[in-house]
């Protein structure tokens, strides 16, 4: 079994873009989320616009993996239309290019690296460090890691922390998180006032809540879940990190697509340059990347994961505060 630069260096092959591949998935992606979007607008029974609501948060979360590889340059490079696109779409879905590829690049670059500040990612340390803290401190940390500061995604990590955060430490560097606020909240008072509260939820807000809950929650049960592996920066290797830290999100095919099929997480953390529809194939391909920890939307594996709190030394494993 191939492991270290030689594992990384295998997977170069499937780094591969399909140009026309890549255009057919985000024009296809961007017109039935345009689709969906609309017909939430549209009277009719209630159930049917419930239902294009929840279609309409899957699309979301779809395009945001779409500009998510495009930030990584695995699709869609040296194309003005493509970076024009992919702008409007940061700003629109309250990640803006500027602050998101900052941030992620820093989180794949330390991935599983125990740290308190938590840049790009949900912050993790150990049981000694965290029994040196201060009260303020610990409440701190813990409150980053609490089950509702993650599926109130919407709020804490996608409108406070990639806008109004980065825009008050950073002005000039960050105008396009001012515009990305603005726009949410432009947006909202004209669909609240002209079309009213019911149609708000439905076709506004509702959508984006139920896509970024589910975002946040990928992106922490994939990196925070019983078996992962932690380590300070000097023992921190980037293969074992992407293998023994990074979950495969296992679901249905269904909702792999909706996902793009960032459930294979380990695959992107080995190369981040591999196009989001060839990760399934690299997997199948590399029996390395097929001895994987799984995670998956079970709702006891989610509060298991929810419950972890410190990376414990000792045992070599994430364990709950009570344990503590």
């Amino acid at each position: 079994m191939r492991t270290g630069k030689e594992l990384i260096l295998a997977t170069k092959p499937f780094t591969i873009e399909n140009r026309f591949r890549s255009w057919f998935e985000t024009i296809l992606t961007l017109t039935l989320l345009a689709l969906s979007l609309s017909i939430t607008f549209i009277p009719q029974p209630l159930i049917f616009r419930l239902f294009f609501c929840l279609t309409t948060s899957l699309l979301y979360v779809r395009m945001f993996v779409i500009y998510h590889d495009y930030q990584h340059h695995s699709i869609l490079q040296k194309s003005k239309a493509a970076a024009r696109l992919m702008k409007l779409f940061g700003i629109y879905i309250l990640a803006p290019q500027t602050i998101w590829k900052r941030s992620h690049d820093f989180h794949h670059n330390h991935n599983s690296k125990l740290t308190i500040n938590g840049i790009g990612s949900y912050p993790t340390i150990s049981k000694k460090r965290f029994l040196k803290l201060t009260k303020t401190e610990r409440i701190i940390y813990l409150l980053n890691r609490h089950p509702l500061v993650i599926i109130f995604g919407y709020f804490t990590l996608f409108f406070y922390w990639l806008n109004i955060r980065s825009f008050i430490q950073s002005p000039k560097k960050h105008i396009d998180s001012l515009v990305a606020i603005l726009l949410h909240v432009c947006i909202s008072i004209l669909i609240f006032n002209y079309l009213g509260v019911v149609t708000f939820f439905i076709s506004w807000f509702t959508p984006f809540f139920i896509a970024f809950a589910m975002g946040s929650y990928m992106f922490y049960c994939q990196h925070n879940f019983p078996a992962a592996q932690f380590r300070e920066n000097p023992d921190w290797k980037y293969d074992s990190a992407a293998m023994y830290s990074t979950s495969f999100m296992s679901m249905p095919r269904l909702m792999h697509w909706f996902t793009g099929d960032i459930g294979y997480h380990h695959v992107h953390h080995m190369n981040s340059r591999i196009p989001f529809y060839s990760l399934q194939k690299t997997m199948a391909s590399m029996p390395e990347l097929q001895s994987v920890v799984k995670t998956s939307w079970n709702p006891i594996e989610i509060w298991k994961c929810f419950q972890l709190k410190l990376w414990d030394e000792e045992q070599k494993r994430m364990i709950r505060l009570n344990e503590l």
